[in-house]
């Protein structure tokens, strides 16, 4: 009987979730090989996927052979998207600061050219408000000038297949060992 009481209790009383629509929003940033960005963010509550692409640029529909030459405009990034109740885009800033260095322009670590740049793609006014305060704010914690520009996101176009949950699925390969496990391991998402 107490355990009839607690389910009518749950059903009828409780606030409902169930058919209320939950808002979703994005966010996209290039911050180098788009594996370690996509990494990095998956591992956030509130964050309910990310997609690895390619943005910026001028080659429609460019695949990852195109972007590697440096020649179609578009930088390697990561899609978030997310539930702004359970994390803010603020926070997502934060995280993005803290997890590669936007003093070095078109470079992270070993990997060199424009498609590993330090962009931001905002897509509404309000998030351009909030990267370009939150730019400010993050000069202060480096001692060379940030290099991270802030752009509108114009088309997004989904890297090829192999590149999705990519250190996820390969852990052990060398450039997750390398690179993507220590950066986990210093922002304590490992």
């Amino acid at each position: 009987m107490i355990m009839l009481l607690w389910i009518v209790a749950v059903l009828f009383y409780a606030p409902q979730e169930r058919g209320k629509a939950v808002h979703m929003e994005q966010a996209t940033f290039g911050a180098g090989c788009f594996w370690c960005v996509e990494a990095v963010f998956q591992r956030l509550d509130g964050v309910t996927s990310v997609v690895s692409g390619y943005t910026g640029g001028t080659k429609p529909d460019p695949t990852y052979e195109d972007v590697c030459t440096g020649s179609t405009g578009h930088a390697e990034v990561a899609q978030i998207t997310f539930d702004p109740a359970k994390i803010t885009y603020e926070k997502l800033l934060r995280v993005f600061w803290e997890s590669h260095d936007p003093t070095t322009l078109n470079r992270q670590g070993a990997d060199a050219g424009t498609q590993y740049r330090s962009v931001i793609f905002y897509h509404d006014e309000h998030q351009k408000l909030v990267a370009e305060r939150s730019k400010i704010d993050a000069q202060k914690e480096f001692d060379d000038p940030i290099v991270t520009q802030i752009q509108p996101l114009k088309q997004f176009y989904p890297a090829e297949n192999y590149h999705q949950d990519y250190y996820n699925n390969h852990q052990n390969a060398p450039y997750c060992v390398l690179v993507i496990k220590p950066k986990l391991k210093k922002l304590k998402l490992q």
